[in-house]
């Protein structure tokens, strides 16, 4: 085992000569080893030179491909998008507050009107924009409110989001198209899926309370008993607490 010596120190005896002589050697072999693995690492260099400049320069070349492509494509596409965008959101918005002749509102908010495209052409034509993803979105309610139960499932499974609210209710209105078409159980997915998407005080207890009734329709009391209490639990002030305490018993009733 090596041993501290002060600056100057000789060994004297011939174990402290031959801890010396193992330190020296060990130190040696130490100093080789980065020698030899400093020496492959420069002979794979030099035989693979035509490699590595080729995968640097295909790396370079993405990067470089991609920068192009935000600020001269996706940029400009972005905001022609926008633009189309305004007058089919005008429409959805004006169906959702009128109380008369909603489901033409809807039709020119999916197909267009006013020399501008409709949600549904906007989600194709402009794919992998913001505003492509959002038009999903709408297009997705818009089918869902005229009652096109299979196009709403289309369009809103390919609306993606981060937002607090959008994405479980992107969820949540699959779960009330599954409900309309009587897919009960993939209804019962999607309204968890909701709940569990985000956690706030509008969206969770809403799809949790869905989702309870949903798998109490099921004849699944133990699960409507974990989902409905979870509400009562975590959300005590939400609406949808008062209503939960009637299903809750209604659970308990089924579960015994």
């Amino acid at each position: 085992m090596a041993t501290y010596k002060k600056r100057g120190y000789k060994p004297k005896t011939v174990v402290e000569k031959e801890i010396e002589v193992e330190d020296n050697s060990t130190t040696a072999e130490v100093f080789n080893t980065l020698d030899d693995s400093a020496n492959k690492a420069e002979e794979f260099v030099e035989k693979n030179q035509k490699n590595i400049f080729i995968i640097i320069g295909v790396v370079a070349a993405f990067a470089l491909i991609y920068l192009v492509y935000q600020q001269f494509i996706v940029k400009p596409k972005q905001g022609e998008a926008m633009n189309e965008m305004y007058q089919a959101q005008k429409f959805f918005n004006e169906a959702v507050t009128s109380t008369v002749g909603q489901d033409s509102l809807y039709n020119l908010a999916l197909k267009g009107g006013e020399g501008k495209l409709g949600l549904t052409d906007i989600a194709d034509q402009y794919s992998g924009t913001a505003a492509g993803n959002l038009a999903n979105y709408y297009a997705g309610m818009a089918h869902l409110n005229t009652k096109n139960y299979q196009e709403a499932i289309v369009y809103l499974d390919k609306f993606e989001s981060d937002d607090e609210a959008l994405a479980p209710m992107a969820k949540g209105a699959i779960g009330d198209a599954f409900i309309q078409l009587t897919e009960t159980k993939n209804a019962l997915d999607y309204y968890k899926q909701a709940a569990n998407l985000r956690n706030n005080q509008f969206t969770t207890p809403t799809y949790l309370f869905k989702a309870g009734i949903t798998a109490l329709d099921l004849g699944e009391a133990k699960e409507a008993l974990t989902l409905l209490n979870k509400i009562k639990d975590n959300y005590p002030n939400s609406p949808e607490a008062t209503q939960a305490e009637v299903f809750i018993g209604k659970a308990q009733a089924m579960s015994n």
